[in-house]
């Protein structure tokens, strides 16, 4: 079978979930090959291979790290003249997206972004119109380039044969016209990433600034918070927090809506969630027009109780 090239999402040697899931999608499309930026690690190396990968392209990354995607997208450009893979998967994230936009003109290819299933013969499945309708859509030109978002697969834990094979690729001058000269880690909250999270807990205007119950509910379920815009512009949570068109996309397994009205906007961000959850005190919200389960209460009262049942449930 061919190769179908995995572009690997980690932080710090740390591999991210979304790039497990791309290996197990890349199975139905051909033979998963992982490409790294970064050192030959064994602890990198055996995790992808334990995934699936039967090679794994480690890409020294001495001349790509600290710029931003344009090195990244001449790298990857070269190892597709390289390998003619059938298609190259990588994580919806924004820096996915601009490299697979910046690969697909270089290999004047097609592009599929947010896609949220991908078949056999790389048939893709996305939800376009803020949300409202479901496509399907397939490249019809060069080497397929997919983005997916994350929680769209399972990871399937399948050993492949990880070969090695290290990659050295020329970075041109204009690649680096761009360089990082700041960068400050994010805060720990000890909460999931917004994006990656399997469960999500999201205050809006109905919380009034307060979040406590919010924070409470996510930390009872391992969740990541999550706001709606009007929050957001409110200045109660930084726009790292958004969830909508104008901020993140999410879709977890479940995803909780707490004061929030449902509109259109956010919708956009998370309504191809696995099951939607609503507290409002407005039973004619829109948002209970979207919901799998929907509570017609105050949220300051509702979610404590459910906080409390779940803490006593998991003692």
């Amino acid at each position: 079978m061919s190769e179908v090239l995995v572009v690997v999402d980690a932080v710090d040697g740390a591999i991210r979930k979304p790039t497990l899931e791309l290996l197990a999608l890349a199975k139905k499309l051909g033979d998963p090959s992982a490409v790294y930026f970064g050192a030959n690690d064994s602890a990198v190396t055996d995790k992808l291979k334990a995934y699936g990968a039967e090679k794994i392209y480690v890409v020294d990354d001495a001349e790509i790290k600290g710029y931003l995607v344009a090195p990244k997208a001449e790298a990857l450009q070269q190892l597709v003249e390289q390998a003619s893979p059938t298609a190259v998967l990588v994580v919806s994230s924004y820096e996915g997206k601009e490299i697979a936009g910046r690969l697909a003109i270089k290999i004047d290819s097609g592009v599929i972004t947010d896609a949220v299933d991908i078949e056999d013969g790389g048939v893709a499945t996305q939800s376009v119109f803020a949300g409202n309708f479901t496509v399907k859509g397939k490249v019809t030109k060069g080497t397929p380039i997919i983005t997916v978002k994350p929680n769209s697969a399972s990871p399937e834990e399948t050993a492949g044969a990880g070969t090695v094979e290290e990659f050295a690729a020329t970075i041109s001058d204009a690649a680096k016209t761009a360089k990082i000269v700041a960068s400050q880690p994010r805060k720990a909250t000890g909460r999931p990433e917004l994006t990656e999270a399997a469960i999500v807990v999201s205050g809006g205007r109905g919380t009034g600034g307060d979040f406590d119950a919010v924070e409470g509910l996510a930390d009872a379920l391992g969740a990541a918070v999550g706001a709606s815009r009007a929050a957001v512009d409110s200045g109660w949570k930084p726009h790292s927090f958004q969830v909508g068109q104008t901020g993140k996309t999410v879709s977890p397994q479940l995803y909780v809506a707490n004061g929030i009205s449902g509109a259109i906007q956010h919708r956009a961000g998370m309504q191809t969630s696995k099951t939607i959850v609503a507290v409002n005190k407005d039973e004619e919200a829109p948002i209970f027009e979207l919901v799998d389960f929907g509570v017609v209460g105050d949220l300051h009262k509702v979610l404590p109780a459910v906080t409390d049942e779940v803490t006593k449930r998991k003692g």
